[in-house]
């Protein structure tokens, strides 16, 4: 585990105060939202925190795992600071802000969902690039019912997820959706045990790794690029990988492999 950063929690550090907490490893880095006495709900500091996490992942790309404690992810943006929010402060675009720049990170971002994820809560976890939940999961954006709008990310990243007529039953209707129904829809990639989540997460953190880290981190870039970028942005993208070491090496030893007799492999 790596040091700490300004503005984030170490997660050996539980003497230091602060609403995420951050584990540092070399191929990923784990961040936790930790406020258990209101469900993880997003605050002004929690937002805060996620940008430095992504300052941080900004510097030294890694896969990334956000995670909640005490059994929900997030139940949604702290209500008591969105009561007091007022037309500047939906124009400052607070916490669509922070999501955008988790969804454009250079490597993938995997929610780990057990428990709620609602309004913000939902946003964060629509802005990951995978999203593994447990049976207890319930995900929607009941933000009508308090006479806003799902304004973080929800109004088009769940229509690209789900589909335009289930994006319009839980944007205008309230629905929420349980893991099955979710998990049916692919808008959870896996449902697991919620004693096992957290090493789901790893055991797919360990496929990511496994690839080469610039092929994965363009081929990002080339999938979220608009469809007017293409095909050029993807030709580009070959010819930077074409010329590094780590192509040929991993190109050089499956060849070696396929070549070796069967009892040999």
């Amino acid at each position: 585990m790596r040091g700490r950063r300004p503005g984030l929690r170490a997660a050996a550090g539980a003497a230091v105060t602060g609403p995420v907490l951050v584990e540092e490893h070399d191929d990923r880095v784990v961040l936790r939202l930790d406020r258990p006495e209101v469900r993880n709900a997003i605050d002004h500091a929690t937002v805060d925190a996620l940008h430095e996490a992504c300052r941080l992942l900004e510097d030294e790309p890694r896969v990334a795992m956000v995670i909640g404690s005490g059994g929900t992810f997030a139940a949604g943006a702290d209500i008591v600071q969105l009561r007091e929010r007022r037309r500047d402060d939906a124009l400052a675009g607070i916490n669509s802000g922070v999501f955008d720049r988790i969804a454009r990170l250079p490597m993938p971002v995997i929610a780990l969902v057990d428990g709620y994820a609602l309004g913000g809560g939902a946003e964060l976890a629509y802005a990951c690039d995978f999203r593994i939940g447990t049976p207890a999961t319930r995900i929607g954006n009941p933000e009508p019912g308090l006479g806003i709008l799902a304004a973080a990310g929800a109004t088009w990243r769940l229509r690209e997820l789900v589909g335009e007529p289930l994006a319009k039953e839980i944007l205008l209707a309230g629905r929420v959706l349980g893991a099955d129904e979710a998990l049916a829809v692919r808008l959870l990639n896996e449902v697991v045990p919620a004693e096992d989540l957290e090493a789901a997460g790893h055991r797919l953190a360990d496929r990511i790794a496994a690839q080469a880290p610039l092929a994965v981190r363009l081929t990002k870039r080339a999938f979220h690029a608009p469809r007017e970028a293409h095909p050029l942005i993807d030709d580009i993208a070959q010819a930077v990988l074409f010329e590094t070491q780590d192509k040929h090496e991993r190109m050089t030893a499956f060849l070696e492999r396929r070549s070796k007799p069967e009892k040999e492999k």
